[in-house]
């Protein structure tokens, strides 16, 4: 081999890979680009070592290595550039990469409470044995445990309650992913149950408005975080059975860091819709604008999906985590 082919050839990596290892702040571009040069390196240097017996050369090259890894390990602070690249990149990707799946249980588990809440509504006999009269009087009534729900405590302390409370659950599907995603669907029926039932008394009571304006102002968005936590814990659960060309290891370590981003998503759009429970749907506000802060939010949260997630992944953003925060992987040279 030719010593000096090799190093015209080489030495501009070289020379980029050393000056980023020695840069102070780098972007996440910038730290991309330096594990890429840093295991690219790696590999010119078991060639050199094997091929080119250059102490000079190597010397110089397990320098450059060694000033990398440095770069690549040392303890991080985080920087804006990180915080704006998981917000306007990461996040959104990893919940357009996954739409089909929260989509999809989405319009089911809609169609579901759609279907019992109908079935209920024009069943008096099956209403009456599921619950006592004294107890549909008491919640469908003007004033009665429905309306006054929303009321039970101060609203800071209301919403504290309903994100902590929502927050647990969607946790729990996500990551129940990791038990093939079997709990997901209990959990999903109970949701569209629940749903039905209250909305079939009130119906049957007259009062199907009232429910309506009580639950879509923050409904919209807390439901919607629910069915983004059950399709990712269903798809995170999928990618055990049919891990694709990855390994079932790889898939899954994978597949858990995207949830992991999902799971940071889904605990802000909670607390927002926890915040609008407690502040706009038993405010005084006119029916028709608690609704239309609920809607306003909501197309905004699935703009920020559609547009800015779908603009991400077709970049080739997945919502996986960046080189710098992953361990220095270095290659396996043969």
């Amino acid at each position: 081999m030719d010593i000096d082919a090799f190093v015209v050839k080489n030495a501009p990596k070289w020379n980029r890979l050393n000056r980023l290892a020695r840069q102070r702040r780098l972007t996440v571009t910038e730290v991309d680009e330096l594990l890429a040069l840093h295991q690219a390196t790696a590999r010119d240097l078991s060639v050199v070592r094997t091929n080119l017996p250059d102490a000079e050369m190597v010397g110089r090259l397990s320098g450059t290595l060694a000033l990398s890894r440095a770069a690549l390990t040392a303890p991080r602070v985080a920087r804006w550039t990180v915080v704006g690249d998981f917000f306007t990149a990461k996040l959104p990707a990893a919940l357009y990469r996954a739409r089909w799946w929260w989509g999809i249980t989405a319009i089911l588990s809609l169609l579901l409470a759609l279907v019992l809440g109908i079935w209920l509504a024009h069943d008096a006999a099956a209403r009456n044995e599921l619950l006592p009269p004294d107890y549909v009087q008491q919640l469908t009534k003007p004033g009665g445990d429905f309306e006054t729900y929303y009321r039970s405590a101060p609203a800071r302390d209301f919403a504290f309650k309903v994100w902590t409370n929502n927050f647990f659950i969607s946790w729990e599907a996500l990551f129940s992913g990791i038990l093939l995603g079997i709990p997901v669907l209990p959990m999903l029926f109970v949701n569209s149950a629940n749903i039905a039932v209250d909305g079939a008394y009130m119906v049957s009571a007259g009062r199907g408005n009232v429910f309506f304006e009580l639950i879509l102002p923050h409904g919209m968005l807390e439901l919607t975080s629910v069915f983004i936590a059950a399709g990712v814990g269903l798809k995170l659960g999928w990618t055990l059975i049919a891990p694709g060309a990855r390994s079932r290891v790889m898939a899954l370590q994978q597949e858990g860091r995207i949830t992991g981003v999902v799971a940071i998503g889904m605990m802000l759009t909670l607390a927002c819709s926890g915040l609008i429970e407690a502040f706009v749907t038993p405010s005084g506000l006119p029916t028709a604008a608690r609704i239309g802060i609920g809607g306003v939010v909501e197309l905004a949260f699935l703009g920020y999906v559609f547009v800015l997630g779908r603009r991400a992944y077709l970049r080739g953003e997945t919502g996986d985590l960046s080189a710098m925060d992953r361990s220095d992987e270095l290659p396996v040279v043969a």
